[in-house]
């Protein structure tokens, strides 16, 4: 995954006056285009209620539009306040499985210091398709839309949702 291109993408966005949602729908996409692995890729936003809510995403539909702080690997990624790369979902005791395809699960937190703001997770019907080359990049996406978040207008706030 070359992250360079997206980052710089990203920049011109914003540099034209995109908005958060905009620049969060682009990097979703860029990133799920960037690697023939990911089959699924999405933001999952947190909310004050400690509840995860689904963001712009490629892929399939999934029915997990809301994921509680602390169940399924996305919950605790936030909970551990950590990111998360499970090689072989089938392994994990509280995997909330998305689709019956997926083998393996990557969850990067978007956050500033200790301030969560979303997280990105991507599914791949591989097995450990996450090598360290790859969480970085991602990691490196999620450390620029954090920035994005910062210093949006209306950015999420610890006592109110940025959206209903």
């Amino acid at each position: 995954m070359n992250v360079q291109p997206i980052l710089d993408e990203l920049a011109r966005m914003k540099e034209k006056g995109a908005g958060l949602e905009a620049l969060l729908e682009a990097a979703v996409r860029l990133v799920h285009a960037s690697d023939p692995r990911f089959h699924w890729t999405g933001i999952y936003e947190l909310f004050p209620d400690n509840v995860l809510r689904l963001g712009p995403f490629v892929g399939a539909p999934t029915d997990h539009v809301f994921i509680a702080v602390g169940r399924g690997v996305c919950g605790t990624a936030v909970a551990e306040k950590r990111t998360i790369n499970v090689p072989d979902v089938r392994k994990v005791a509280n995997y909330l499985a998305c689709s019956t395809s997926t083998r393996s699960e990557l969850v990067v937190l978007i956050r500033r210091g200790d301030r969560i703001f979303s997280q990105i997770d991507i599914d791949s019907h591989e097995l450990d398709a996450f090598d360290p080359t790859t969480v970085e990049a991602v990691e490196r996406v999620a450390d620029w839309l954090a920035e994005a978040y910062a210093g949006a207008p209306g950015a999420p706030r610890p006592d109110a949702p940025r959206r209903a």
